[in-house]
């Protein structure tokens, strides 16, 4: 577990393959500032904040630690299907990828069988089978009980891909 912010930039700058000159030539610090930020002896600047995170391909939050709550359980008359949004986001070494859709379009496109989230992209196999393995159905069915926040986290380890399903 990541749990500090010097642990996540040295997980995520190795993750995307750069050495800590790389990072800091894209961050425009010098090594030894980013040396510094992994050994917990000083923290990036706020500003370098959005910078830090497009460069490693995870949002703000996600670089800070700060987690979504899992999924809860809402009240039906709360609930608004007709509004809510499954989100679902893949996360692999070459490729970040995040698809937004209404959750009644994806009723709809489930139920035509006009639903292939993810083409034969080489850089996406290991997200294919992840979500081939998934009952979005299933997802759905959760979701129109009132189910929201994260309710899928998929982590295929030998093609290091991460997939995720939310609904909000």
């Amino acid at each position: 577990m990541l749990d500090t912010l010097d642990e996540r930039i040295a997980f995520y700058r190795k993750k995307c393959g750069l050495t800590q000159e790389e990072l800091a030539e894209k961050c425009s610090v010098t090594p030894q500032a980013v040396s510094k930020w992994e050994n917990a002896i000083t923290s990036p600047d706020i500003s370098l904040l959005p910078r830090l995170s497009e460069v490693f391909g995870v949002s703000c939050d996600e670089l800070l630690g700060a987690r979504k709550p899992e999924a809860v359980a809402v009240a039906q008359n709360e609930f608004d299907p007709s509004r809510a949004v499954l989100k679902i986001r893949i996360i692999t070494d070459e490729a970040r990828v995040s698809l937004n859709l209404p959750l009644e379009v994806v009723k709809l496109l489930l139920a035509t069988g006009a639903i292939d989230l993810v083409e034969d992209d080489e850089s996406l196999k290991g997200a294919k089978s992840a979500l081939e393995s998934i009952d979005l159905d299933r997802v759905i069915a959760l979701a129109n009980a009132g189910v929201m926040g994260k309710l899928v986290e998929i982590e295929v380890n030998e093609e290091n891909t991460k997939v995720e399903i939310w609904v909000e």
